[in-house]
């Protein structure tokens, strides 16, 4: 399972021409399923991801986690995180997992993210074509896999 975070001071999801979600400060998730990922992966990124001590104190020094600021997060689905480009120009998905398996695991994460870190918690739609807008603070952008 991988993870890319962007801390964000707004971020919003347009499916059709319409908003289906958004944030204010906070973080955006892209969330990447691989083949034979568990709940165990979702629960250990899970705590990490909201325990992340990736924004600024008083002294202006990334010290205080998304629950230390009441933020908000924005889980989106990301096949392409499992993108291959190895060999030739196109990249290759075998190692993203098939929607029956992925589903059900996304939507662990966000009711997981939801309960462990009582804050809001938006998403994606899950195999939508989305336009995700953000605006990212920092920049930070950061890299989580288990």
């Amino acid at each position: 399972m991988r993870l890319i975070v962007q801390r964000v001071s707004e971020a919003k999801i347009i499916i059709d021409n319409n908003i289906y979600s958004s944030i204010s400060k906070g973080l955006v998730v892209l969330l990447g399923i691989k083949n034979f990922d568990e709940k165990q992966n979702a629960d250990w990124l899970v705590n990490k991801l909201i325990n992340l001590r990736i924004f600024n104190d008083d002294d202006n020094k990334m010290n205080k986690s998304l629950i230390d600021i009441a933020g908000e997060i924005l889980i989106v689905s990301n096949f392409t995180l499992y993108g291959n480009f190895q060999k030739g120009f196109r990249p290759s998905f075998i190692d993203a997992s098939k929607p029956e398996h992925s589903e059900p695991l996304y939507n662990y994460f966000i009711e997981k993210t939801k309960q462990d870190s009582k804050l809001k918690v938006e998403s994606g739609k899950f195999g939508a074509d989305m336009k995700v807008h953000l605006i990212n603070d920092g920049p930070v952008t950061l890299f989580l896999e288990k």
